[in-house]
């Protein structure tokens, strides 16, 4: 007696775009597809990351960088084409991951780090990965992440040599916490002792290759999935390349107990405000009512040149920018070339002059985080009203039906994270009185 035969349908026989991936036992596709990615730079780096992230599946990318392609970039970067050469990088690189995987939503933010991107766009993102080749802005990512309690994997190559490195907000040892003293000497070198950017300390070049940059961003962005599965990963160590000897090892850093970067908003209050909106008075006023306190500080992210001050002829420039963001030329007086003082802020206490300005009007970037303090007590508000701006198809109101087979975000998988260094993250607040939304 033979066996029945089995039919095998062509559709069983055909796997779907994910297949081999799922093979894998702990795979979930899911997961990787509602997870919101933030990609900081669009170089050699970035361009192997988001290349490996539209491969993998994910949907959900915000990618930064404030450069323009250029000729060098077509042969370390494989997002590029000669037709690029003068586009930014950041718009070149969302089309061409579109190109890879058309489902996906990506959303270029021709920005500079630093300067012009808002704490609450690391908040929004459940994993930061960067491919940058300097410190200053690895320290400030590391700062916003650690603050949103998000991890960031950061990755660095030069020659045939990488690394790639795993910070988890609330476990330290973070980024901040490797940095010998040539590091902050490096740092401290780019900024003139009056607060102004060098210029021409911008435009250092690193030697660096297509092939070293394509094995760091795949430890990079492995790292990236292993942690999103709840798998262990490099948590405060390195993963070091040595392409000329053929040699890879890890490195374990050590913990500062005095890291300036460890710091988490235990509290965020989502207000629905835009920045446009709302005076720095008026969210003083709020935050004295929350705390309870006439004696607050409202804490800026980061220090704002407040004004230029020329003490040959004791002229003022108002210029409200990000300290950074003024170069030493735009410091001098047009009067007589003099080399002007800066008066810098990073704070209000209700008595300083620049109240009534509207808090888009203090140089400070949209979604940004705003830090309220009376003695021990801390609350941080986030101006939820910027968020469409910033991340503009990828943005979702809180009420809206999800696409098709998505989950809705509070039944969503959860991405794994450490229990310590999280947030709570309160509720949009009603509108303040008198400011409309």
């Amino acid at each position: 007696m033979t066996d029945p035969a089995v039919h095998i349908t062509s559709g069983e026989l055909t796997e779907d775009r994910f297949g081999r991936f799922r093979l894998l036992p702990w795979w979930d596709q899911d997961r990787i597809r509602e997870t919101k990615v933030l990609v900081v730079g669009a170089g050699a780096l970035g361009n192997e990351i988001l290349k490996n992230l539209a491969l993998l599946g994910f949907e959900r990318v915000v990618v930064v960088d404030a450069d323009r392609i250029e000729l060098s970039n077509l042969s370390r970067s494989v997002l590029y084409r000669p037709h690029d050469i003068g586009r930014t990088k950041a718009e070149a690189a969302a089309a061409a991951y579109r190109n890879l995987y058309d489902r996906a939503v990506v959303q270029p933010l021709v920005s500079n780090i630093l300067w012009d991107v808002g704490v609450g766009l690391f908040g929004w993102a459940d994993v930061i990965l960067a491919g940058l080749d300097n410190r200053e802005a690895r320290l400030w990512i590391n700062r916003c992440a650690w603050k949103m309690g998000r991890p960031w994997i950061d990755g660095a190559i030069e020659g045939l040599n990488g690394v790639a490195r795993v910070f988890l907000s609330g476990c330290p040892p973070c980024y901040e916490c490797t940095l010998g003293e040539t590091d902050w000497d490096i740092l401290e070198r780019r900024m003139s002792c009056n607060l102004l950017t060098r210029e021409e300390m911008a435009a250092g070049k690193v030697p660096t290759t297509p092939t070293t940059a394509s094995v760091i961003a795949g430890i990079q962005v492995q790292e990236a999935l292993k942690h999103l599965h709840g798998l262990p990963v490099l948590a405060g160590k390195g993963y070091v390349f040595d392409g000329m000897n053929h040699t890879s090892y890890v490195v374990e850093y050590t913990a500062n107990p005095e890291c300036f970067s460890h710091h988490v908003h235990e509290t965020i209050v989502r207000l629905p405000h835009r920045s446009a909106d709302l005076t720095l008075e008026e969210l003083h006023a709020e935050a004295r009512r929350e705390l309870q306190s006439e004696d607050v500080v409202v804490e800026f992210s980061r220090d704002i040149v407040h004004k230029l001050v020329c003490s040959s002829c004791g002229g003022e420039e108002e210029v409200f920018a990000p300290v950074g963001a003024v170069s030493v030329e735009r410091g001098r007086c047009p009067r007589d070339g003099a080399l002007r003082a800066v008066s810098a802020i990073h704070s209000y206490t209700g008595s300083e002059s620049y109240g009534l300005r509207r808090l888009s009007a203090l140089g400070l970037p949209l979604w940004d985080v705003y830090a309220a303090r009376s003695g021990e007590r801390e609350i941080a508000y986030l101006l939820s009203g910027d968020a469409p701006s910033v991340l503009g198809p990828l943005w979702v109101p809180p009420d809206a039906a999800r696409p098709e087979g998505a989950q809705p975000d509070a039944a969503r998988p959860e991405v794994a994270r450490p229990e310590a260094g999280q947030p709570d993250v309160e509720e949009a607040r009603p509108v303040l009185p008198g400011v409309a939304v």
